[in-house]
This record gives structure tokens, sequence and C-alpha cells, in this order.
């Protein structure tokens, strides 16, 4: 009986060793093209970052305040160190979140990092490290004048 609850027991831990260190890709684009191109890009670090995973899905986020010019960008690419860079469409433009709002011009965008990527750095050490506003970044292409002007 012992040897069976240990073999489970291993087995357990096991799938969830590979669950934290699995590498997912779901991005929108090519996040490395998007970062190596020599094109002219804007950058915003994040305003706040709450790091809470114990929550569950979706509470280790970075709030990032954006121009209004960019509300037309295609994607954006988010740069969170430690955890890598992720490509990602827009959606859900707020004037307020958190007790954080945007300056007229200026709206907010929450983008999370998976659950379990926060899990594996706060195991790794690391949750001060993706705890910094610094550490985030959001990536924009450098829009067009015509799109630009379009709002």
């Amino acid at each position: 009986m012992h040897r069976k609850l240990r073999y489970i027991l291993i087995l357990l831990l096991s799938l969830s060793a590979i669950t934290l260190w699995w590498p997912v890709n779901d991005s929108d684009c090519n996040s490395k093209t998007v970062l190596a191109s020599k094109t002219t890009k804007f950058q915003v670090n994040a305003t706040k970052v709450i790091v809470q995973p114990w929550r569950g899905r979706h509470n280790v986020y970075g709030i990032f305040t954006i121009p209004d010019e960019y509300k037309k960008a295609p994607f954006f690419v988010l740069t969170v160190k430690g955890a890598g860079s992720y490509c990602s469409k827009q959606f859900g433009h707020k004037q307020n979140f958190n007790g954080i709002f945007a300056e007229p011009g200026n709206y907010l965008v929450k983008k999370p990092i998976r659950t379990r990527t926060a899990l594996r750095l706060i195991i790794q050490s690391l949750y001060f490290q993706i705890n910094d506003k610094k550490n985030w970044t959001l990536t924009f292409p450098e829009l067009k004048a015509s799109t630009a002007t379009r709002n």
C-alpha cells in the first residue's frame, strides 16, 4: 500500500512540475520579430503591478497608461523580465482601473501573465523582480502618420 501511494505521489509531483515548466506560446504574433525589427517603436512601463497568483487565474498583471493614439495599434508586445515576451491584440480600453485613473488623452490597459509562469518565477525567488513595475514593458509598433491622425 505504501509503495503504491509513493508512486502516485511521484506521479502527481512530476505532472505539477511539467505543468509549471512547460513552455506555452499562444501569442497573436511573433514577438521576437517585432522586438528585433529596426522600425521605431513606442514603449511604456507599467503604472502598477499586481502579483497575487494565490488568488487564482489573471491575478498577476500590469496596468499600463497608453496615449489614445495607440488605440488603433493592431497589437503590442508585453515583456516581463524573467517571464518572456508575449504578443497580443488590444482589447478593453478603460479610463480607470484598480484605483488608477487615466489622464485625458490616455487610456489604461490591464495585461496579465500566466499564473503558472508567475508561480515558477516565485519558486525561483524572483517575486520582487516580477513585482517591480520597471520590469514590465508594453511595446507598440510605431503608427504610420495616416493611422495616428484618424482618431
